[in-house]
């Protein structure tokens, strides 16, 4: 699978110690009692992106990719000029999504970036996929916020609807079927299909001339 390492993401806020895109601890900000989850920079750079892509961006054809990517990256993502972003795709943090050449997040993708995504080369996140990176402490009375990083080998397609949680990390060339839901990484080549994914045939491997 792809093999390159996530980028270091970490930037600070205006709180010591505290990550601008690591969640806040719950002994400390209850969530229960109405307390934010992510620090006061975090929730501000999200609301001023969220308010530009609705403004500039969510309603553009699709020919205007170039234009969206621009975007995206003045709030931080790292995206290759053959990139692309559909305008009702929904990035959570933009600083979060890295994305290497010929990759594709279609119509309606949820990129929930709580934590950084990465996503390689030729890969096809499909309409209305959700790309998941947080989830709960179901042990802890306060139920914490855990956020892992995503990570999508090249060649690999996400298809319609799926679902890929927290931590995973897709093969290279593998295949997650229509509204399958996957917690565990996927091999490289393979098809994936249910919920959960299991794995049902092998992918005739190809090797790209360019």
């Amino acid at each position: 699978m792809h093999k390159s390492p996530l980028p270091d993401f970490q930037g600070r806020s205006g709180q010591e110690g505290v990550s601008v895109t690591e969640p806040l601890d719950a002994t400390k900000a209850d969530p229960f009692a109405g307390a934010p989850t992510f620090s006061m920079r975090n929730r501000l750079e999200r609301a001023a992106f969220a308010f530009v892509w609705l403004l500039l961006a969510s309603w553009t054809p699709p020919p205007l990719r170039r234009w969206r990517l621009w975007i995206l990256r003045r709030f931080g993502a790292q995206l290759a000029s053959t990139a692309n972003v559909y305008g009702s795709a929904r990035i959570w943090l933009p600083r979060n999504l890295t994305m290497a050449p010929h990759s594709t997040l279609g119509p309606g993708v949820q990129c929930y970036c709580m934590a950084p995504i990465r996503i390689g080369c030729h890969v096809v996140v499909s309409q209305r996929a959700h790309l998941c990176c947080g989830t709960h402490d179901i042990l802890d009375a306060r139920f914490q916020l855990r956020v892992r990083p995503i990570e999508i080998g090249d060649d690999a397609w996400i298809c319609a609807e799926t679902f890929v949680g927290p931590g995973v990390k897709v093969g290279a060339g593998a295949v997650l079927a229509a509204r399958a839901a996957t917690f565990i990484d996927l091999d490289d080549w393979t098809v994936y299909r249910g919920n959960p994914a299991t794995a049902v045939k092998a992918r005739q491997q190809f090797q790209r001339t360019r």
